[in-house]
């Protein structure tokens, strides 16, 4: 049996803004609106569908994005021009840093809604330290 993540929700307090906001900073499309939701489509099939539902608080939530070399570089070079804070952890206790775990990079930076963004070249547990 082959197992894939299909899609998963994104809860937003601006379910365009913060769909355009991840779209730009990967490189990537805005879907059409689905329903209450507004997709942005991973290359790998996997959607993040956001949603900014009925205005209750939600608990922000971690999302990392397996990259190319290249792709970091475009992507990172995005996060710069744009200003964006950044870090090498995901406790923000190293800004304006980026991270070689496993033989790789990796950065962490916030959407608009602060949820934890991550970028990373090599999964974790991959390489060396």
């Amino acid at each position: 049996m082959t197992i894939e993540l299909n899609h998963t929700i994104v809860h937003a307090t601006d379910k365009a803004a913060s769909a355009r906001f991840l779209a730009d900073v990967l490189g990537l499309e805005v879907g059409p609106q689905y329903g209450p939701f507004i997709p942005v489509a991973i290359p790998n099939g996997v959607t993040l569908d956001f949603y900014d539902g009925d205005g209750q608080p939600f608990v922000a939530q971690h999302y990392a994005f397996l990259v190319s070399e290249d792709e970091f570089d475009d992507i990172f070079g995005r996060i710069k021009e744009r200003g964006l804070d950044y870090w090498a952890d995901p406790y923000h206790r190293q800004p304006r840093q980026i991270n070689t775990n496993d033989g790789g990079r990796g950065v962490y930076w916030n959407d608009p809604d602060g949820h934890k963004l991550e970028i990373i070249t090599r999964p974790y547990g991959s390489g060396d330290e």
